[in-house]
């Protein structure tokens, strides 16, 4: 198989979907690996790595001309004339990306398979969790760094001072994203409320994270009377493949304190507030109701070295598998179908089909014959 890894053009995104390591075993397997010029650099993995591993550097026409491409975030207009019927595997997050996107990866015939809805046996997404953590890590350092005065927020230090803990925290949603926030407010001191839909997780919170976190049930009613006074409220949704709902309105974000923060994980797919819309690393918050919001949609893009080896530990096995198998190896696994989003000019992810509007666009896999 030729492999190829795109150098991303998002903006200030450095992660690079395959470590020097990955390109190493996929090489000596005997498949002919493709690295863009640079592709690694802003990640700490210079080309000269790459050619050790018996890789190519060539540009970006040439990195796109492969039977597999592997990237870390969905293409942008300027590589849409790209799409030429290739596989490409990253993070897509149709549902939550403008539809033209969708539209060129039908157009173009090309098998996208993301990294979001794949799933293990236990219906998990491994491919997905080492990313949610460090953005559910990220969530609460920039909450309490978008606080400070000098950034027009409340003043309120997040932590525990003199032995007092300081500064309240709403964390929405205990998956990965949130649990991973609310360890890192924890264990900085400050006041920690999660609100999550099944009552039994709360002892398991409480030892996973803090037996001092506060749990609640997640409602309408209950979400607005605490954010009321929340210096920090950080929205950590995902339903498998679709649109984020939005479980904060703008009339609840009205009554949050002047100068709170909200930083939205779930932006990527849409986001889970009413007011949220996405930002870049560049131009990362804007105010709304004198709140002030974060919604990055690349949020892990700016640890790349950390990120870059998480996913790569997690992704390589479904690589080399791909690589060595193609589609029926995606096929021959259940958990790792459920990531194909785009197939012959077909959608074959119906969360994706539903929230874009685009049911006549879908078919179940179960309609295809995969080689």
């Amino acid at each position: 198989m030729k492999i190829g890894v795109a150098k991303e053009i998002k903006d200030e995104e450095n992660r690079i979907a395959l470590t020097p390591e990955g390109a190493r075993r996929l090489a000596s397997a005997g498949h002919e690996v493709r690295v863009e010029f640079g592709a690694g650099a802003g990640a700490g993995f210079p080309d000269e790595e790459y050619v050790s591993a018996g890789a190519k550097i060539t540009n970006a026409s040439n990195a796109w001309d492969s039977d597999i491409v592997l990237k870390v975030k969905e293409p942008l207009p300027p590589e849409y004339g790209y799409l030429q019927g290739q596989i490409v595997f990253t993070y897509f997050h149709l549902a939550g990306v403008p539809r033209a996107l969708t539209e060129a990866l039908l157009r173009s015939s090309t098998t996208a398979i993301a990294y979001e809805t794949v799933e293990d046996s236990s219906g998990r997404l491994p491919l997905l969790a080492p990313m949610s953590a460090i953005a559910g890590n990220m969530a609460t350092l920039m909450g309490a760094y978008y606080l400070a005065r000098f950034n027009r927020g409340r003043g309120v230090q997040l932590g525990r001072i003199m032995g007092e803990p300081h500064g309240k925290v709403v964390i929405i949603g205990d998956g990965v994203v949130g649990r991973h926030a609310a360890a890192t407010a924890a264990g900085m001191g400050t006041t920690v409320h999660v609100a999550g839909e099944f009552a039994d997780r709360e002892s398991e919170l409480k030892r996973e994270v803090s037996p001092d976190l506060h749990f609640l049930i997640s409602t309408p009613e209950t979400i607005s009377h605490e954010i009321r006074d929340t210096d920090l409220l950080v929205g950590a949704i995902l339903l498998h493949g679709a649109k984020a709902p939005h479980v904060v309105t703008e009339s609840m974000v009205r009554e949050m304190p002047t100068g709170a923060v909200i930083v939205d994980v779930s932006i990527d797919q849409g986001g889970c507030i009413e007011t949220s819309r996405p930002t870049s690393h560049s131009d990362p918050v804007y105010k709304r109701h004198g709140v002030i919001h974060y919604c990055v949609t690349n949020m892990p893009g700016a640890y790349p070295r950390t990120s870059t080896i998480a996913l790569g530990n997690a992704t390589f096995p479904y690589v080399s598998r791909l690589a060595d198998q193609g589609l029926s190896g995606v096929a021959s696994d259940p958990g790792f179908l459920r990531g194909l989003n785009t197939y012959q000019g077909y959608i074959t992810c119906e969360p994706v089909a539903e929230a874009l509007d685009m049911r006549p666009r879908y078919r179940p896999t179960t309609d295809f014959s995969f080689q």
